[in-house]
């Protein structure tokens, strides 16, 4: 039985409005064997976005049931109002933890990242000059790796197919390609051309990398639809390019990375580099960041022009006599192209 009026009852809230949100999916269950530094290398991640962001952006933790001890930290961190969200979970998979934050989210930019990530100083306006110069761009990435333009951005080239903007261009920061691809295990034995040259696009007087991974991006939220159904896999499998990959393309928008490193991927294990590295970032709280206005509408799949830029012309590279033809009107020396 009630009883009065509930005090709540035609109560207006104030609800703030913010620009960009990142959403973290969590999952470290324990703290021995492949996750024995795993929590502090998360630590270092939110520090690192503490130190690298400012009001505009807000903060959510998908917490995929991790350990006592991380639940005790996240719920610290919320008390004291330095993440906006911990969102608490069963073990349900990391991109339907990130699709429970997509859900939850109506901010106009969507930084999705993994737990075991070092940002840099202006790495976010780094990332909103890219989204402001290139009008079609719907994912910026903000760590180069191999031949990004590969995975789902032929789209990119075949719109700037005969511009003299699309180029390849001298890579800017070859000890952090080394340190990434150290970082996920890979030897020392990759062709070392990839560590010299990388396909960019110009507008005016910014440069940017064609395609994008997915361990660290930000998202126009207007690519994600509410509706995506849970996916089967708990990591990996086709999850990540079927929910974080295919929007942008099927959409007919750009995915692009920045041509400077402003992110690490620290993997499992805390070495000394890493821990300079935060040491050496600055808190830029006073620096406001100017958004680029955008639709909060969601955007609708372009079925033939997908069809036509990303899985009929993509077909072309297939052929070795097109890859040279490409690499050499694009700029890649003669001895480099014939083993790119």
């Amino acid at each position: 039985m009630r009883k009065g009026n509930n005090p709540q009852k035609e109560k207006k809230i104030e609800i703030t409005n913010k620009t960009h949100r990142v959403i973290i999916p969590l999952y470290i269950p324990e703290l021995e064997a492949y996750y024995k530094e795993s929590f502090k290398v998360f630590k270092m991640c939110i520090n690192s976005l503490f130190k690298t962001t400012n009001k505009q952006t807000v903060i959510t933790i998908v917490n995929n049931g991790s350990c006592i001890e991380v639940d005790n930290y996240l719920n610290e961190l919320f008390q004291k109002k330095m993440i906006d969200e911990v969102i608490n979970t069963q073990k349900v998979g990391k991109l339907n933890a990130v699709l429970k934050g997509i859900r939850a989210s109506n901010e106009p930019f969507i930084t999705i990242t993994d737990a075991d990530v070092l940002f840099q100083q202006n790495w976010l306006s780094e990332t909103i000059k890219i989204f402001t110069s290139f009008k079609k761009v719907g994912v910026v990435g903000v760590a180069p790796q191999f031949k990004l333009y590969d995975n789902l951005s032929h789209n990119v080239i075949f719109d700037n197919f005969f511009s003299s903007n699309l180029k390849y261009t001298e890579v800017k920061e070859k000890k952090g390609l080394q340190k990434f691809y150290k970082s996920i295990g890979w030897n020392d034995d990759y062709n070392k051309d990839y560590l010299a040259y990388n396909l960019s696009i110009k507008k005016q007087n910014i440069s940017a990398l064609v395609g994008c991974g997915h361990f660290v991006a930000t998202y126009k939220r207007c690519l994600f639809d509410n509706n995506l159904p849970f996916t089967n896999y708990s990591l990996g499998g086709t999850s990540e390019m079927l929910y974080l990959d295919l929007p942008a393309p099927q959409k007919n928008m750009w995915r692009l990375t920045t041509e400077y490193n402003f992110a690490y991927h620290m993997g499992n294990t805390v070495e000394g580099w890493m821990l300079k590295k935060l040491d050496q970032l600055d808190k830029e709280e006073v620096k406001t960041i100017v958004f680029p206005s955008n639709t909060q509408l969601i955007k609708k799949n372009t079925p033939f022009l997908y069809f036509v830029k990303q899985r009929l012309f993509s077909r072309l590279f297939s052929f070795k006599w097109f890859q040279q033809f490409f690499y050499r009107i694009k700029g890649l020396p003669k001895k480099v192209a014939k083993k790119y």
